[in-house]
């Protein structure tokens, strides 16, 4: 039964790699659509990433939800870099560090109808994305 879930799980991340995170790609990069682009770079390869995600902009930098919980690669790639570069609505953003961010605070800058589904999935992990200043 584990192993089943296990398959399905990485056959779910999978799809989600090659077909919809690669269409997304596309459309952020030409700054249509509701999606930023975290740029990371691999901890072990030195390789470029971008990750498309649902971010919103607060006063010091952006909200993540962290849907797949804390141990997703980009968090950790950007954790070990001391940073990233975002993508949003067609302006890069340097963030210079990531910080744990309130569940309450999260849900509000998510606002209505998302906080309520983010509350009914029981989602409460949310990180600040902090823009650098030159």
């Amino acid at each position: 039964m584990l192993r089943n879930i296990i398959s399905v799980r990485r056959g779910w991340f999978w799809l989600l790699k090659s077909t919809v995170n690669r269409v997304a790609i596309v459309v952020v990069r030409r700054g249509w659509g509701p999606l930023s682009l975290v740029r990371h770079t691999g901890r072990r390869t030195g390789t470029g990433y971008e990750t498309p995600m649902l971010l919103i902009r607060v006063g010091s930098g952006f909200v993540a939800e962290l849907t797949y919980g804390p141990n997703v690669a980009w968090l950790r790639n950007a954790l070990a870099a001391g940073g990233c570069t975002v993508l949003h609505r067609g302006v890069e953003h340097r963030i210079d560090r990531i910080e744990p961010y309130p569940t309450e605070d999260g849900l509000r800058a998510f606002g209505n109808p998302a906080a309520l589904v983010l509350r009914l999935a029981r989602r409460r992990d949310f990180r600040l994305l902090h823009i650098a200043h030159p």
